[in-house]
């Protein structure tokens, strides 16, 4: 018997490789999946801006990546005793506008030094509800808000943006990117977080706006491939047993069933193959003794320093430099901050 739907996916013209670097930019589920390559050696870079969840958001985003405009204080709104952004997660508001200002800056700068080489640009899109700022909101009049930060109802509009609007704007944003780094594969995501706070006859207008604009876009241009997330969960395991307990984010196994997926469809095989040897080194770096001395972990320690050597020596462009070091000093040292 079949308890699920399974469906061939396309694979992707230039798979993800080891050496290749990929930002990410998008919802939430971004990050999942930001994580899962992370954890196995993949150079990204997730969320510069926090998350986002609509496309005008996410297009105002990469034109800051693409353009590096100056954020200055009045671009900023104070709110609760801190300074915050309408473009940006709460992650980068401060408590003076200076601190705000250099967290914003530094990520802008960094996202645009990283997009210029970087050879894939995975957006997940959440969203096409919007919230525009109203004459009460401390900001531009009708410019959509990223992120609410708490402020009050009367301070947004929420509108529903039309395929056409998305589709245009998305697809201004696929031009600029592509003048600025020609060679960069976009690949398009919808989450499959349900939004059920704007409820689940609008929840399903608002993915049916985003499938609709990112296909036509598809078809559009060649450097652009739609991953089917949404469809996995949805359609593919189509079960609320794959969500978590508020019925709103898929839980770990649905999310690891959309990583696989993603793996087969979107990674270089070769790349793929090194997943069982970096995640035993990881692993390894992980574990805790508790008689760190003895010749048993010291044992321990120089098998893997040796295993970790050899795959950096066959691989170099794979991150192992913090677990490498610990393996032969057996000092645990933190893992830089994106």
């Amino acid at each position: 018997m079949k308890f699920h739907y399974e469906f061939p996916i396309k694979k992707i013209p230039i798979p993800l490789t080891h050496y290749h670097k990929m930002l990410m930019v998008g919802s939430c589920f971004t990050e999942n999946i930001g994580q899962l390559l992370k954890q196995y050696c993949f150079t990204v870079m997730d969320n510069p801006h926090g998350i986002l969840f609509n496309p005008i958001s996410v297009a105002e985003a990469i034109q800051d990546y693409i353009q590096q405009p100056i954020v200055q204080t009045n671009d900023l709104f104070q709110l609760n005793e801190t300074w915050h952004s309408w473009k940006h997660h709460s992650r980068f508001s401060g408590i003076t506008p200076e601190d705000a200002l250099a967290k914003i800056t530094a990520s802008t700068k960094a996202a645009g030094a990283f997009l210029k080489t970087a050879d894939h640009l995975l957006i997940t899109l959440g969203s096409a509800w919007v919230y525009r700022l109203t004459d009460q909101a401390d900001g531009p009049l009708a410019s959509v808000a990223a992120n609410n930060h708490k402020a009050p109802a009367a301070w947004f509009n929420r509108t529903l943006l039309s395929a056409d609007t998305t589709r245009q704007t998305l697809q201004a944003m696929i031009e600029a990117l592509l003048a600025f780094n020609p060679h960069l594969q976009i690949i398009f995501t919808i989450s499959p977080v349900r939004h059920l706070r704007e409820g689940v006859i609008d929840n399903n207008r608002s993915k049916a706006v985003l499938i609709q604009a990112v296909h036509d876009l598809v078809q559009q241009y060649p450097a652009v491939y739609y991953f089917p997330a949404y469809e996995l969960v949805i359609d593919d395991l189509r079960d609320y047993r794959f969500y978590a307990e508020d019925l709103v984010h898929p839980n770990y196994q649905a999310t690891q069933y959309v990583w696989e997926k993603f793996v087969d469809a979107c990674i270089d095989d070769a790349s793929s193959d090194l997943f069982k040897l970096i995640r035993e080194i990881k692993l390894a770096y992980q574990h805790k003794p508790f008689n760190p001395q003895t010749s048993q972990h010291q044992a321990f320690l120089k098998k893997y320093a040796n295993e970790t050597m050899h795959l950096m020596e066959q691989y170099p462009y794979l991150p192992l430099e913090i677990e490498l070091a610990y393996f032969k000093t057996g000092i645990r040292n933190q893992a830089p901050v994106d």
